[in-house]
């Protein structure tokens, strides 16, 4: 550690360089995973809201929410600790000055996946709606009317609650009425039955026995077969796992040039006894410096820059997996150094004084 600590100093700017470039790709490391996340979040966020265990649709439904239809009477026919019906819709949703997606989620209001109210309060009328706090942050409030492409019916916000967006879309939950008005127009009252999914909250899953027809499944399989969940998922993680590569050859190009450039020293050190460990070492420890400077650096810029980006931006940070692929970026850096480690130990004391 000291020879490695002493080189260091003596040569600042080489060794700024290496830290520099480690410092960005651990800073893009980890802005990825805060997007890989924020994005997951994005599809995820109302169903991770449910705090359920499994939820049942049609078979025929290819793990779609929206494709799946059952009625009310399917889920009185099951046997589970926790029952909730809900029924889904997509639609754009404006209230005159400003329009987005949004997904709405005919619920029951006494069954467990009923939204706490952060703002405003719960929907006590038909037509009445408690939205993402997301569209908060999209230019609309409480008492705005807002009109569907899909319906005539006009909703009116009472409410607001955190962490409410599905499939990328902040959600809005009314009852199962007005969720039926919005879908079926006039023939609301003949499909009043008509839901898309039952959510389930058991321990023991085994023990439920849905009819042949429906199929139950974990939430997380669920999910998973989200549409572009996966996929966004394996693109960013590929790119991720790509930079540690990418790490580790920068790393062993430039420790390589350094010790190519120092094999006469390290041939006069081993030929005054210093071993080739002691000399290995070394440079493992200054790769462990180098690295471990480059990786803090990185991880707090990138903290600094997720405090001051837009909301509109979908990126979360979790501290936990940043920790991790810090200590996998060193350790590939480390890795890196290996080729420098042989050609310290393959140096011949003699032909390296020219001898």
């Amino acid at each position: 550690m000291f020879l490695a600590w002493n080189e260091i100093l003596k040569n600042k700017l080489r060794f700024t360089l290496i830290v520099g470039v480690l410092m960005l790709v651990s800073y893009l490391v980890f802005f990825l995973s805060g997007l890989a996340t924020g994005l997951q979040n994005l599809n995820r966020e109302s169903v991770d809201k449910w705090q359920a265990d499994a939820i049942i649709l049609t078979e025929e439904s290819d793990k779609s929410l929206y494709q799946s239809s059952l009625t009310i009477e399917d889920a009185n026919d099951l046997d589970a600790k926790e029952l909730a019906v809900i029924g889904q819709l997509n639609a754009v949703a404006g209230n005159g000055k400003f329009k987005t997606n949004v997904s709405l989620f005919g619920i029951k209001p006494d069954e467990f996946i009923m939204p706490e109210v952060t703002e405003g309060k719960v929907f006590e009328k038909e037509n009445e709606v408690i939205a993402s706090d997301v569209l908060q942050d999209e230019g609309f409030k409480i008492g705005d009317e807002l009109k569907l492409s899909s319906s005539e019916q006009t909703l009116k916000i009472v409410g607001f609650t955190d962490h409410a967006r599905f499939n990328a879309s902040p959600v809005l939950y009314g009852d199962l009425s007005t969720f039926h008005r919005v879908k079926f127009g006039e023939m609301a009252e003949t499909y009043a039955d008509s839901i898309n999914a039952i959510v389930v909250r058991d321990d023991n899953l085994t023990k439920i026995m849905p009819s042949d027809s429906l199929e139950l499944m974990e939430v997380e399989t669920f999910i998973q077969n989200l549409p572009g969940y996966t996929e966004q998922s394996l693109t960013l993680n590929f790119m991720i796992y790509f930079l540690f590569a990418i790490s580790a050859v920068i790393v062993a190009i430039f420790l390589y040039v350094l010790t190519v450039q120092k094999i006469s020293m390290f041939g006069v050190m081993k030929a005054q006894g210093i071993s080739s460990g002691y000399l290995s070492r070394s440079v493992i420890a200054q790769t462990f410096l180098l690295a471990a400077v480059g990786v803090l650096v990185g991880f707090v810029l990138t903290l600094i820059t997720g405090a001051f980006l837009p909301s509109a931006v979908p990126v979360a940070f979790d501290i936990v997996t940043m920790c991790i692929y810090g200590l996998v970026l060193i350790v590939v850096a480390i890795m890196g150094a290996v080729f420098s480690v042989l050609t310290i130990v393959r140096i011949d004391p003699l032909k390296a004084i020219g001898g």
